[in-house]
């Protein structure tokens, strides 16, 4: 049809679907939620690993003075001595009564027992290490 325009209105007829009530911010609590879930673990990890690493590290040092004290002939006390020098430059709570050295010509052995205590705001853990060493003689 010649001189006869069609006009499209856009929106004529359409129905938008509204938005209920229950789904609004729904998924901001969540991701609220799972990110101050993801801090405390964060902060979890931040007050437990010192201690894992520590504990790795004096069972090395314990390891090495087995081998050493059995090579040189180390006294109990000056393994005693050795073994609490690392622990105090660790910071782990252990007394130098509390390390317990047998040496003979035969074997070194070396054991430790100890807790760390650890505050979790919402949650007091403790936790118990028991690291030990032993080199027998070759002889």
């Amino acid at each position: 049809m010649p001189g006869e325009t069609l006009v499209f209105q856009a929106g004529i007829g359409e129905q938008s679907t509204p938005r209920s009530r229950s789904q609004r911010g729904g998924g901001t609590i969540k991701a609220i939620l799972w990110t101050a879930i993801l801090i405390y673990g964060a902060f979890v990890a931040y007050k437990i690993l010192p201690a894992y690493v520590a504990e790795y590290q004096l069972a090395d040092k314990m390891q090495e003075q087995a081998r050493y004290a059995n090579v040189n002939r180390y006294s109990e006390d000056q393994v005693r001595d050795n073994i609490f020098k690392v622990v105090q430059d660790l910071d782990i709570p252990v007394k130098r009564e509390e390390i317990k050295v047998v040496a003979n010509q035969a074997m070194v052995k070396i054991d430790i027992e100890y807790t760390v205590p650890v505050d979790l705001l919402v949650y007091h853990l403790n936790l118990h290490f028991t690291p030990s060493s032993e080199n027998k003689s070759l002889t």
